[in-house]
């Protein structure tokens, strides 16, 4: 029965992803690179957007030197801003997958995160990705086809007061992801978004080094703050979760948002 449902059940899992055309902002470093040599090794040809276009050489080698025979292609743009977002939709021209990455909100409770701070922040990561979902979600249903997966973060399902700003504005994208997948696979389109939990980055120090200045008064113990159970999950486990989503085995999936952080959140 399940051999006349699934016509590939019992054979080698082929993520069918050769020849996707991909976006992934945020692309030059961490989650978004990973991602980026991840996909490229599925035969994706890929676009990587950052605001530096040093880092995006870099990112570029890193990536062909990784997987051969895909195009790959960078755009130095600043997504803070709806004319950068624009440029990058018009430039990146027709996408089979999008995946929304870039932003960093940065750590602070309620009195110390003040209103430039936050909206800049929210300006990048919050209005960034939605702008970019009104963008390239109506394209995509006028296809009939494609994927936007939101990377988000995990303070989305564990707020805390240290990370108000992070908290609040992921939650919101959750809330999005939620709201255009729930009805898109109507129209050939999936929407789902990844939390990552710590991940080794260089992200992760910066995070703990915030929180050793107000646990220890000293930034320089942040190390000390690193956990063992569970400990910091890796780039390539995330990139893996992302680029299985990104693929058509993953059909099923859309308006759902899946956490990797190996428990933490659940606890």
């Amino acid at each position: 029965m399940l051999r006349a449902q699934h016509p590939n059940y019992g054979q080698l899992m082929d993520l069918g992803l050769g020849g996707k055309r991909v976006v992934i902002t945020g692309g030059s470093k961490g989650i978004g690179l990973g991602c980026a040599i991840a996909l490229a090794r599925e035969g994706c040809h890929v676009q990587i957007a950052a605001r530096s276009q040093e880092t995006l050489i870099g990112a570029e080698s890193a990536i062909r030197e990784s997987a051969e025979g895909v195009t790959v292609i960078s755009h130095a743009v600043d997504l803070s801003t709806t004319q950068d977002q624009m440029a990058l939709v018009e430039a990146a021209g027709e996408v089979d997958i999008w995946i929304n990455n870039a932003g960093a909100i940065p750590a602070g409770d309620i009195s110390t995160i003040d209103e430039r701070t936050w909206r800049a922040a929210w300006e990048l990561k919050v209005f960034g990705y939605i702008n970019l979902c009104r963008a390239v979600y109506p394209s995509m249903v006028e296809r009939g086809c494609g994927v936007i997966i939101n990377v988000i973060g995990a303070a989305a399902v564990r707020p805390q007061p240290s990370y108000v700003a992070g908290a609040v504005g992921n939650s919101g994208l959750v809330g999005l992801t939620t709201a255009l997948g729930s009805r898109s696979l109507a129209h050939g389109v999936r929407v789902v978004a990844v939390n990552p939990g710590l991940i080794v980055t260089d992200r992760m120090g910066d995070i703990l080094r915030r929180e050793a200045i107000d646990q220890f008064d000293d930034e320089g113990r942040w190390e000390e703050l690193i956990p063992d159970d569970p400990a910091p999950g890796s780039v390539e486990q995330c990139a893996d979760v992302i680029t299985f989503l990104a693929s058509p085995r993953a059909s099923h999936i859309s308006g759902t948002t899946l956490t990797v952080d190996g428990g933490a959140s659940a606890r």
